[in-house]
Formats: structure tokens, sequence, C-alpha cells
């Protein structure tokens, strides 16, 4: 296997993209917390001292994925044309998806999965004051579409 992000001399470059034509480009990314009872119930009733949890946590997400190439090295700036994260509060977990998309020249994986990472982490920063043992788990790419490398899909192992 090639690596891309490296020369002949092993010395670390951005993948230069100005040749591949621009695509329609689409990935969801998906992750859990675990929490206890008392923050979950919390969290749904909206009490927590710090404000709507899972609001802020949806805007902390999409300023991640907007943020990406910030945080990851050699990840090209791209422009998103939509960002939506969602939750779902299940038992003794919140999932947290994230779907972006682009029109490009490269993939929004990456910002799909900071995107989850990123609403999952406020999450537990605005609720480690009732329970620090809270457990970010599970986080994966669950498809993306667009660009030379075809589709992918998720399959469970």
């Amino acid at each position: 296997m090639e690596f891309t992000h490296f020369d002949e001399q092993g010395n670390a470059w951005m993948v230069d993209v100005s040749e591949k034509e621009n695509s329609e480009r689409q990935a969801l990314a998906i992750g859990r917390i675990y929490v206890c009872e008392e923050i979950m119930e919390r969290i749904q009733n909206h009490t927590i001292k710090k404000g709507d949890v899972l609001n802020v946590a949806r805007i902390a997400g999409i300023m991640g994925a907007k943020r990406c190439a910030d945080l990851i090295p050699l990840c090209h700036i791209l422009p998103l044309t939509k960002c939506q994260i969602d939750f779902e509060c299940k038992e003794n977990y919140i999932e947290a998806t994230c779907l972006v998309k682009t029109v490009g020249k490269t993939g929004v994986e990456m910002e799909a999965l900071t995107g989850v990472q990123i609403a999952l982490l406020t999450i537990y920063d605005m609720c480690k004051a009732i329970d620090k043992s809270m457990e970010i788990s599970n986080v994966h790419l669950v498809n993306k579409s667009g660009g030379k490398s075809g589709d992918f899909v998720w399959k469970e192992s």
C-alpha cells in the first residue's frame, strides 16, 4: 500500500488534489457516550447547570467539523455544504451522528468523525461535575460516498 502523505524521502506533505475533479461527497459518522442514570435524566429534563447539553454539543460538533483542518495535520480545508449532528438517548448512552456534505476534490470522512468526537466531548465536559466515569466509544465511519475511491459502508464484524 502506498502512503500518500509522505514523499520519496519520508517527509510529510499535504496530498496534491489539484488535478482531481470536484464531486459531491458525503460522510456519516457515529459514536456513543455512556452515562449514568442521573446524567441521562438531567440531560433529558434540561437541568444541567451549564445549559442545554445536547444543543450546545450539536453546535460544538458542527464547529469541530468545520475546523477539522486546524486539528488534523495534513487535512485539507473544505467548504462544507451541510453538517448535521443528531442525538438519540438510549437506556445508558447517548448516540451521536454527524452527517457532512461538500462538493470538492477530497472526502469529508475526517470532518464527520471530528464532528462526532467534539459533540461527545462536549457532553462529557458539560456533565463531568456529576460523574467523571462517562465513556466515549464505538466512534466510526458509517458510510461515505463520492470521490475516486467510491462508496464505503460499515460492516459489523
